[in-house]
């Protein structure tokens, strides 16, 4: 009788979460920007224990690289948006991060909150009438699952828009910062197939993900009449055209 190898794959930390209350013995694999073990998800990075490991790639610790790219594009923007949900992990170290470089760049934020898509198309309004330069959408499962929602407002309203995903910016988004989700989810499906083949998950230490992702859309910079400098095109890993 052979005994069948299973292991669950979870890509978002509530997920992950609710994985680890449902089973102690089947083997969890996750990826996820927020910290596995605030989460208690692992004892530690490098001695995970019990069923659970993966891949953490961060997206909370870049609120003020994505506000110095965007102030490096837009440099007459000030003050600038920060979008955030408030119930989100990681949406206080990302705002401090944000706020921190805005100080370093004698800038000011303004923190915009929303808990849900109802509240999107008067925060843009919002930003519109207190003449808010541009825009940082802070990284979060909500913002991800209405990035298209979010690129449209930003046409619409004409706002200059970071996001953290390249799909964001694939679909018309001016821009995204952040660590490559792709790489991510290559490395989990490693650690899933070595635990498929029978090692253990409490001796997988939790990998980081290191590879960062700029993207740039050339078409809706256009749109909105913004030359992007040469050194910003430069430091792209992909130019949208």
């Amino acid at each position: 009788m052979h005994t069948r190898l299973l292991s669950i794959v979870a890509l978002a930390p509530p997920a992950a979460v609710a994985a680890k209350a449902a089973t102690a013995t089947i083997p969890i694999v996750f990826v996820i920007g927020a910290d596995p073990v605030e989460l208690g998800l692992v004892r530690t990075l490098n001695q995970p224990g019990g069923n659970v490991t993966g891949v953490n790639f961060l997206i909370n610790a870049l609120g003020g690289k994505r506000l110095q790219l965007m102030h490096e594009l837009v440099p007459t923007a000030n003050p600038f948006g920060l979008l955030v949900n408030p119930s989100a992990p990681g949406a206080d170290l990302d705002r401090q991060e944000a706020e921190t470089a805005a100080a370093a760049l004698g800038l000011n934020i303004v923190a915009l909150s929303a808990r849900s898509e109802r509240v999107f198309e008067d925060i843009f309004a919002r930003i519109v009438r207190e003449q808010i330069g541009a825009l940082i959408i802070s990284p979060d499962a909500l913002f991800t699952s209405r990035r298209e929602q979010l690129v449209a407002l930003a046409a619409r309203y004409a706002v200059p828009t970071i996001f953290h995903l390249r799909e964001a910016a694939a679909a018309g988004g001016l821009m995204s910062y952040g660590t490559s989700i792709t790489d991510a989810h290559r490395v989990a499906g490693t650690y899933t197939g070595r635990i498929l083949k029978g090692e253990r998950p409490d001796r997988l230490p939790v990998q980081q993900s290191t590879r960062f992702e700029l993207v740039i859309n050339l078409k809706t910079a256009k749109a909105l009449d913004i030359s992007v400098p040469d050194k910003l095109l430069s430091l792209a890993n992909e130019v949208i055209e």
